[in-house]
């Protein structure tokens, strides 16, 4: 019998409005050594390449990037990473989907081995963890604010792409409680036995 080759693969995508918690579970992933390809880092470079400033233009050079190549550009680009990331470790962490024209790439180029998680969390909750995080410009300095920044996110498809999720991880308790929600979910990611089973 010949075997799937992805069923020896896992490609966990990330998908959540601004500070649900995307980069907490991509913290869980760096510290159980399974690699984590940012989508966002294609947007950052793209940025730079044309001497505008991430933490100000990021979700510009984001609506540039779709307008110029397509709806899936970032995903696209995105995926020589991901595929050299599998071939060394076989498990990849992808944090940054927007849309679900970008669920749709990944499933297609990926097949079983993609599995599609939802990060949420009510707006209350998300603007204050913003606010403590710091890291991206505030409507003061000429950045976005996050009522702005989910309707832009809204606007790409993220909204759909949330309810394609595989799986949904409410995340409104301790960040401890929720590191261990997604500590849980990479280690038997591979058997599949999550699937369909946290909504």
């Amino acid at each position: 019998m010949t075997e799937n080759p992805d069923s020896e693969r896992a490609v966990v995508g990330i998908v959540g409005l601004p500070g649900s918690g995307k980069s907490e579970a991509a913290v869980v992933a760096e510290e159980l050594s399974v690699p984590v390809v940012v989508m966002g880092d294609v947007v950052r470079e793209a940025c730079r390449e044309r001497g505008l400033d991430p933490a100000t233009d990021h979700g510009q050079v984001a609506q540039t990037l779709r307008a110029e190549n397509g709806p899936a550009a970032i995903a696209e680009a995105s995926l020589p990473t991901i595929e050299t990331a599998l071939a060394e470790t076989g498990t990849v962490v992808v944090d940054g989907i927007r849309s679900d024209v970008e669920v749709e790439c990944f499933e297609a180029a990926l097949g079983d081995a993609f599995t599609l998680v939802s990060v949420e969390a009510p707006f209350e909750t998300r603007a204050e963890r913003l606010d403590l995080r710091g890291r991206d410009a505030g409507t003061d300095e000429g950045g976005e604010g996050l009522a702005d920044r989910d309707e832009r996110e809204l606007e790409f498809g993220m909204g759909e792409a949330m309810d394609r999720a595989a799986v949904t991880v409410e995340n409104t308790g301790s960040l401890d409680a929720f590191h261990d929600r997604i500590r849980a979910l990479l280690t038997g990611k591979t058997d599949r036995e999550h699937r369909g089973g946290d909504r």
